[in-house]
């Protein structure tokens, strides 16, 4: 990530669209490279500019938001692209397949604008960013579909026991000082093992592990 932060703001309502825009560029760090006004115009502006931050709205007309995010997650030539989906809890499970498709977390339409951008800023830097509450929410919809038995996946054996703690920590919405305090350990050594963890399976960011853990039976309700 450049010294400044390149966003693309996809939102199909132009007024709404302005407004963010006004927002994140009164920000010296933040510059808005493009626009989109829906998921067609997203992706492409996204291979085009290759921003750090995609700010992608779920319900776009042509392609949604969930499409845009998988095809954008899915380029390898976008692996330092990160998306910011916003909005509503109404739309959990509609989020929850966002995460799983590849985005870097979400934040709520209708809050606080420096809420965006701190956002931004945490998304561009690699974190995850799920808002208050969003962890337990995605996990309940989650668990509310029809129950498959869960199934780890061949990767976590790669894991070893100390990995498989700080991602069950990770799991619970733990920030790295939390899972230092809660193990005893570094905050270093606690970021270490969360890219260790990142690595060895395949993950974009923390969001992701949240999501193989639940889908694979690691971490429970």
């Amino acid at each position: 990530m450049s010294a400044t932060i390149h966003v693309v703001l996809a939102e199909d309502q132009p007024i709404v669209r302005a407004g963010f825009r006004a927002l994140l560029e009164a920000e010296a760090d933040i510059t808005v490279v493009g626009e989109a006004a829906n998921g067609i115009e997203a992706v492409a502006q996204a291979r085009a500019l290759k921003p750090d931050v995609v700010v992608m709205d779920v319900r776009m007309p042509e392609m949604d938001g969930l499409e845009a995010t998988r095809q954008i997650a899915a380029d390898r030539a976008l692996a330092d692209t990160h998306i910011l989906i916003l909005t509503t809890f109404e739309l959990d499970d509609y989020v929850f397949g966002a995460l799983r498709a590849g985005a870097s977390g979400f934040l709520l339409k209708g809050g606080e604008p420096a809420d965006l951008l701190t956002a931004v800023r945490t998304v561009a830097a690699g974190d995850a960013l799920l808002a208050p509450g969003a962890i337990r929410r995605l996990i309940d919809a989650y668990l509310a579909q029809p129950a498959e038995p869960p199934t780890l996946p061949v990767s976590f054996g790669d894991l070893t026991p100390r990995e498989l703690e700080v991602m069950t920590l990770v799991a619970q919405g733990l920030t790295n000082g939390e899972i230092a305090h809660a193990l005893h350990l570094s905050p270093l050594t606690a970021k270490t093992h969360v890219s260790r963890i990142l690595g060895k399976l395949g993950a974009r960011d923390r969001v992701q592990l949240v999501v193989l853990a639940y889908q694979g039976g690691l971490a429970t309700r």
